[in-house]
């Protein structure tokens, strides 16, 4: 899977954004992480749900809608399994889905603080 284009990637990042806000994802937040030489994206779209089932749900409609929107699938998904943290791997924008509490453990956000940060209401 090679790289997007600048559209190709805005038309992504929307569709992920647009899946978890069906579900009601909890505090939408994307950083933009181009300008970090580390970094091993472009973006990271970080998100939160209430509960297992909230997660696998918010997991399972970010999927569908990027098919349906774009065409695309994760070129690598984890976490499904326990839904506490789940990664969907689009090669330059990766969409994290967290429970809350996993969340708040592992930071990303404080992680990556270097990194442009926009929060999606």
């Amino acid at each position: 899977m090679a790289k997007k284009n600048t559209d190709e990637t805005q038309q992504l990042i929307n569709a992920i954004i647009e899946g978890m806000a069906e579900k009601k994802a909890h505090d939408i937040t994307v950083l933009d992480l181009r300008n970090i030489k580390s970094a091993p994206s472009d973006y990271y779209i970080v998100c939160h749900g209430e509960s297992n089932k909230q997660t696998e749900a918010i997991a399972q409609s970010v999927e569908e809608i990027v098919k349906k929107t774009i065409g695309e699938k994760p070129w690598h998904l984890e976490g499904m399994s326990n839904a506490e943290w789940v990664l969907l791997d689009y090669i330059n924008v990766v969409a994290h889905v967290f429970q809350k509490d996993k969340r708040t453990f592992y930071a990303i956000e404080d992680l990556w603080a270097d990194a442009d940060i926009k929060i999606i209401n």
